[in-house]
């Protein structure tokens, strides 16, 4: 596995036929995004060619916000053709985590009916869909030219009891974050005016995840549920879709003091494309700071993506585009591709680039998910 120091010094990055020297690499990664970017798109044929050949991996990737149009898809096996597969592949994002939070006042029963939609899903379009249960899963989604999906949850709250994780596990989850927004049985949410961290029904999920080998997502967690979370778990944890509060005060945002702590137990920190995370720059290349800072922080080896959108990001009810998901230079049908160009634009490596787009997300999975 990379470390910072092996990152910054010892691999060598080609960038415009150039090899950069240590000091050329540290200075690329640390460059402000006003800094001219070396000339290459996202059609050049080295990022084509990194896309096609990394299992990537969106760990907070919706394949629609248009919840009619998914439960047509999830009740109706016609609904879902090959257009809308089509459109999904030329993405080249290989596997989604359509995670949401159940945002019921019956957790547990809304939960339940999510998953088994889900997996009515898979089983009628399995042709073009694959079930992601193991870390083979990730590798045969790309072989076999299918969209894997990752069952999961933004709340944890559907545990009524720690025997409901391995009931969960048993219906295909395989990723669950402690809390959304507000505070819950498990513990506080970024929006809690009052951080009580873990509860003790949290510590207790926190300890039954790790036994079932289902992943802890810490992404809306605030700071010292997380720095507990993280601190309780004996296996790797993860912020699927998150940014840096040091570039953007947003409470959403994580601090360093919390990305030093996910990468110091062997987590992984995805990126989310949202126009709110992002600060006074909401562009791609606002977008590449955060990746750049959290490498420059931990470790290129402790990033990810964690788009947090769709591929189209509209609102069906204006039929106009949704104005969280403007990010100028990114265009969502095609991220995969925007954001290795972008990532080799800013000095990343062929190597790290793959590690970033999926990577990392599929070493840190294993870890987690070996029983």
């Amino acid at each position: 596995m990379l470390n910072r120091r092996r990152f910054l010094l010892g691999c060598a990055v080609l960038t415009g036929g150039s090899i950069l020297s240590r000091r050329g690499l540290a200075s690329a990664l640390a460059a402000p995004s006003s800094a001219k970017p070396t000339a290459i798109g996202a059609d050049d044929p080295r990022v084509q060619g990194l896309v096609e050949r990394a299992t990537v991996i969106d760990m907070l990737g919706l394949l629609t916000l248009d919840w009619s149009r998914l439960r047509s898809w999830q009740r109706n096996p016609a609904a879902f053709g090959d257009a809308d597969f089509k459109r999904l592949l030329a993405s080249g994002v290989d596997v989604f985590h359509p995670a949401v939070d159940p945002n019921s006042p019956e957790p547990h029963a809304a939960a339940i009916r999510w998953a088994s939609d889900w997996n009515e899903l898979l089983k009628n379009q399995a042709r073009y869909l694959l079930a992601v249960l193991d870390t083979a899963d990730l590798d045969r989604a790309r072989a076999e030219k299918r969209i894997g999906i990752l069952i999961g949850f933004q709340s944890s709250e559907h545990f009524r009891t720690v025997d409901d994780v391995a009931l969960f596990y048993g219906l295909g989850q395989r990723v669950s974050q402690l809390t959304y927004n507000d505070r819950c049985r498990l513990g506080s949410g970024c929006r809690d005016p009052h951080d009580q961290g873990l509860t003790e029904f949290g510590r207790q999920v926190v300890t039954e995840m790790n036994l079932v080998g289902m992943a802890i997502d810490l992404s809306h967690c605030s700071e010292k549920t997380t720095l507990d979370a993280i601190a309780r778990s004996e296996r790797p944890v993860l912020v699927t879709h998150s940014n840096c509060r040091a570039l953007a005060a947003n409470p959403r945002n994580k601090s360093d003091a919390v990305i030093r702590a996910l990468a110091a137990r062997g987590g992984v920190m995805g990126i989310a494309a949202v126009r709110a995370f992002l600060g006074a720059n909401p562009t791609i290349d606002g977008l590449l700071d955060h990746f750049v800072h959290v490498a420059e922080l931990v470790g290129a080896e402790h990033v990810g993506v964690g788009s947090d959108c769709d591929l189209d990001p509209y609102d069906p009810a204006t039929g106009r585009a949704r104005a969280a998901y403007d990010i100028r230079g990114l265009r969502n049908p095609r991220r995969a591709y925007d954001l290795a160009a972008g990532l080799l634009r800013r000095g990343f490596g062929e190597t790290e680039v793959e590690m970033v787009l999926g990577g990392n997300f599929r070493r840190v999975l294993g870890q987690i998910w070996t029983p």
